[in-house]
């Protein structure tokens, strides 16, 4: 068995050695987390058996998973939530959710699908945070485009929190959403105590900003705290860690509501530059290639279930708001949309971590997953990329679907 440190070694190796890899590709149309993965099974106990996931490892791999959700709920703005564009992309989901449901229960008949609800969960899930890097390095995150596939990833990432949350808990449903909502209460608490902080003559503001560009650093440390309080307070209440970091992203929005580009560039470069390639490659490390192999069917099925479902009823609504609205968008970019939304990973490697935990799926249905997962991060992104061309290089395309 392999130490820490030897492990710790090959992850950060394959961690180096992903974005050279990655950009030897043309326009860099293979993703680096697809390459991150794909070292990860290399490396990882069921091939090389060059690194192991042990305690020390699993804790950074945790910090990496709560880095990128923290990073995706930074991203949204409340308005995005809440607005016309955000009421659509929720009852999109919601209709998701349901027909994932009724695919897998009529799947589940036959008995080739067990955890039905966790399978389900996961045909729901857009990659925000992997689509984040992507959308940027390709000039799409302020094009309309951009715009909407944020609607529809905020309720992607948000949607799959709270139903495995609610639906994969021991408490029951009932039970369970009533943690969430005493959960959702503390985490508003914190966030209003947090707003207090930056009402303008407190002394603690002072030392705030004093130590922001110092040794202290004192704005990432606080950062940090938020995201390891609430992150703590989810496993408390039983709820999946995940939550914890989407909620302290969320409200490290309302603290920063203009943004702040310094933070952002130390923040993204702790998150980018070392915790959420540990979290991606260690995933990749708990993927049996041999298992996956020996399963082809069902792991094409998952990923037709996942642009069916996901991808499909997405695109649906996209070109329902097509035909309602005055200026939208084309059938390409609908298409686009659903690509982008059915990229899922993060939320399956999670649903299926839970599920494996809880005793109803094996893990060689999880790595059959999570392959299926890493399949549309490197597919879905590639076709919708190849599907716009350049065509959102037009300064005329700007960010719409208020």
């Amino acid at each position: 068995m392999q130490t820490t440190a030897t492990s710790l070694f090959w992850i950060v190796l394959c961690s180096v050695l992903a974005p050279l890899l990655a950009g030897l590709v043309a326009r860099k149309l293979v993703p680096e987390v697809v390459v991150l993965l794909a070292l990860g099974v290399v490396v990882g106990p069921h091939m090389l058996d060059l690194a192991q996931t042990t305690e020390a490892i699993e804790l950074l791999q945790q910090l990496g998973l709560g880095m990128l959700f923290l990073l995706a709920g930074y991203e949204i703005e409340f308005e995005e939530l809440t607005g016309p564009g955000g009421r659509r992309a929720c009852w999109t989901w919601l209709a998701c959710l349901l027909t994932a449901l009724v695919a897998v229960w009529v799947i589940g008949l036959s008995g080739a699908v067990h955890a039905e609800v966790a399978v389900a969960i996961a045909l729901t899930s857009t990659s925000l945070g992997t689509l984040l890097p992507i959308l940027k390095d390709s000039g799409l995150l302020t094009s309309r485009v951009g715009a909407n596939v944020m609607h529809h990833g905020a309720f992607g990432e948000l949607g799959p929190i709270v139903a495995m949350a609610t639906l994969l808990g021991t408490r029951g449903p009932v039970r369970s959403l009533l943690v969430l909502l005493l959960f959702a209460v503390i985490a508003a608490g914190v966030s209003l105590f947090a707003v207090q902080l930056r009402r303008e003559g407190s002394k603690l503001l002072e030392l705030i900003r004093a130590g922001a560009e110092t040794t202290g650093q004192t704005v990432v440390r606080l950062t940090m705290l938020l995201l390891v309080t609430l992150g703590v307070l989810a496993t408390r209440f039983d709820l999946d860690v995940v939550l914890g970091a989407f909620a302290a992203g969320l409200v490290l929005r309302q603290l920063l509501p203009a943004g702040h580009e310094t933070l952002e560039l130390r923040l993204t470069g702790l998150a980018f530059g070392f915790l959420i390639p540990v979290f991606f490659v260690t995933s990749g490390m708990a993927i049996d290639a041999a298992a996956v192999a020996s399963e082809p069917v069902v792991l094409a099925v998952f990923v037709v279930l996942i642009l069916g479902v996901r991808g499909g009823i997405v695109f649906v609504s996209e070109r329902l708001h097509a035909r309602r609205a005055t200026s939208s968008g084309s059938g390409r970019e609908a298409v686009s949309v659903a690509l982008y939304a059915a990229t899922g990973l993060p939320i399956i490697v999670a649903v299926t971590s839970t599920a494996v935990s809880a005793g109803e799926m094996s893990t060689t249905n999880a790595s059959v997953l999570v392959a299926g997962g890493a399949i549309t991060v490197l597919v879905f992104p590639l076709l919708a990329t190849l599907l716009l061309g350049r065509r959102e290089d037009d300064p005329t395309n700007e960010a719409a679907d208020s």
